[in-house]
């Protein structure tokens, strides 16, 4: 039975409630400096730790619960005679529980002007040191460092005569472990991030030791193939609009390859500020479109290529209706994303009960780094969140674009960032007309772009053209002109840019260069 709780807590919230509940359940409150004034000022009855241990706080509260009084306390095991005869003689009583929160250590350094000394200061000792003590000796100490679990431990506690399962007691402990190696985690990867000046002014986005704490969502079924195991982690501060934040509404467990899918189209559709539907076969863009309703931009897009769409994963940025619903629902879809879904849109996918439905808050922030592992290592890297301006693009060629060869060139260039390298994509009208992804060679992405134009009965007469980079030499501008395009947008900075503008004034056609490459591997 909890006779005893200790509580000291930076972010306090929920916490006078659940004390008071405590002190109703006759449980006496150690607590510390801002804590145990919150609490007597609220009329809650409550003991000083330095009363307790007969040793004041000191150093500006950096010493106040490192004492023997209180770990003895913590650490010491019920059914153990002489660790119960070591406290009975230094008269140091229980602690039955310990609710313990950290200094803000990362809100801290999130603030760019944050100085070291502040950093310094948020780092918590005493608290990692009783949140640690309590989750080893779990099997008789509750340690809460969570204050979304203090209802569950409550009603735990008032159903079984002040008491917590074993279970109970071992997931809290748990999640303290994970807890105070996240906060540790943090503190390294800012302290090796600093320069060796004096003053530490200098802070790398890349820390010498780098730590990286994610939760899980689910194990899989498999992997990428089924003889691979798998399992999908969701970062601990999923950002804002983060397929790792998406709500299943109805389907089927998600598998490896449908999440991976799925963040691609996501992504992908997110980058559109017009009503934009997204269609992802194997981590490619299959078809893209905009338009003026949901349905008009899924129709566009599922024109592209409609053989590879069986299948594939859809996601768009604005609400779906009913009538895009009914139009989706009549292919063979593995998941379908958007912001949110109309009551009749979701009474209709429910007849397509293997459809995966998922909702997720629209949202342009972009995860702070990319990883990709490789054999003993990790590489990281920024993403790739540059958009290209008008104002950032030269025209090489002599021929000066129209307003609506810009249109589709920025439409097309916008596609191509999705695609896997070597990237060619057709386009006009706001819809892709051929997609050439992840060749070796680009003149064979764009032939493939062109062929997958003709299958889907598609003209590319007068299209616009984007390649992910420049173009090493004037064939891959010439399949694709050839194929009908008369406009195209490419980073250029190949040796031979000059023999590539030339044969783009030979050929008649408009050239924009960007500056900016998208590989994609």
């Amino acid at each position: 039975m909890i006779k005893q709780a200790l509580i000291s807590v930076s972010d306090k919230t929920g916490i006078l409630e659940f004390s008071r509940e405590l002190v109703a359940l006759g449980v006496n409150i150690l607590s510390t400096g801002g804590t145990a004034k919150l609490l007597a000022d609220n009329g809650i009855k409550v003991t000083e730790v330095a009363d307790h241990t007969g040793f004041p706080e000191m150093l500006d509260g950096r010493v106040k619960t490192l004492h023997p009084k209180v770990h003895g306390g913590i650490l010491a095991r019920r059914d153990f005679p002489e660790h119960v005869n070591a406290l009975a003689e230094h008269q140091i009583p229980l602690i039955d529980m310990v609710v313990v929160n950290l200094y803000p250590f990362q809100k801290t350094i999130a603030n760019d002007q944050c100085a070291l000394e502040d950093a310094i200061e948020n780092i918590d000792i005493g608290g990692p040191a009783m949140l640690r003590s309590s989750a080893k000796n779990h099997k008789d100490v509750i340690v809460l460092c969570d204050p979304s679990d203090y209802a569950t431990v409550l009603a735990e506690l008032k159903a079984n005569q002040g008491e917590a399962c074993y279970e109970t007691k071992f997931t809290l402990a748990k999640k303290v472990f994970a807890h105070t190696a996240q906060y540790d985690g943090a503190i390294t990867n800012y302290f090796t991030s600093l320069g060796a000046d004096k003053e530490h002014e200098t802070r790398s986005a890349y820390p010498t030791t780098l730590n990286l704490h994610f939760e899980k969502v689910q194990e899989m079924r498999y992997g990428e193939n089924p003889h691979q195991s798998a399992a999908f982690y969701r970062d601990i501060h999923a950002t804002e609009g983060a397929l790792a934040n998406y709500r299943q509404l109805q389907g089927k467990e998600l598998s490896f390859n449908n999440i991976a899918d799925a963040d691609a189209a996501w992504e992908c559709v997110k980058s559109f500020d017009e009503t934009a539907c997204v269609i992802v076969k194997h981590a490619n863009p299959c078809g893209v479109g905009v338009g003026l309703t949901t349905l008009e931009a899924y129709s566009k897009a599922l024109q592209t290529d409609p053989t590879s769409a069986f299948g594939g994963i859809i996601a768009f940025n604005y609400e779906v209706d009913g009538n895009t619903a009914e139009a989706v629902a009549k292919q063979f879809v593995e998941v379908v994303i958007a912001p949110s879904f109309t009551d009749q849109a979701k009474q209709i996918f429910t007849n397509k009960q293997n459809v995966r439905v998922l909702e997720i808050a629209l949202g342009h922030q972009r995860n702070t780094h990319d990883l990709k592992r490789v054999g003993g290592g990790l590489l990281v890297q920024a993403p790739d969140a540059k958009n290209v301006t008008l104002a950032e693009i030269k025209v090489a060629s002599k021929k000066q674009p129209t307003p609506q060869q810009l249109q589709d060139l920025m439409f097309a260039w916008r596609v191509a960032k999705f695609v896997k390298s070597n990237a060619i994509v057709f386009c006009g009208n706001g819809m892709t007309l051929g997609v050439g992804a992840g060749q070796m060679s680009r003149v064979d992405s764009a032939r493939i772009a062109s062929i997958k134009a003709q299958h889907a009965g598609l003209s590319l007469v007068g299209s616009a053209v984007a390649s992910d980079a420049f173009f090493p030499f004037r064939d891959g501008l010439d399949v694709v002109v050839n194929a009908g395009a008369t406009c195209v947008i490419q980073p250029g900075g190949s040796m031979r840019d000059q023999e590539v503008i030339d044969a783009a004034d030979e050929q008649g056609i408009v050239m924009l260069l960007t500056g900016v490459r998208h590989f994609r591997h």
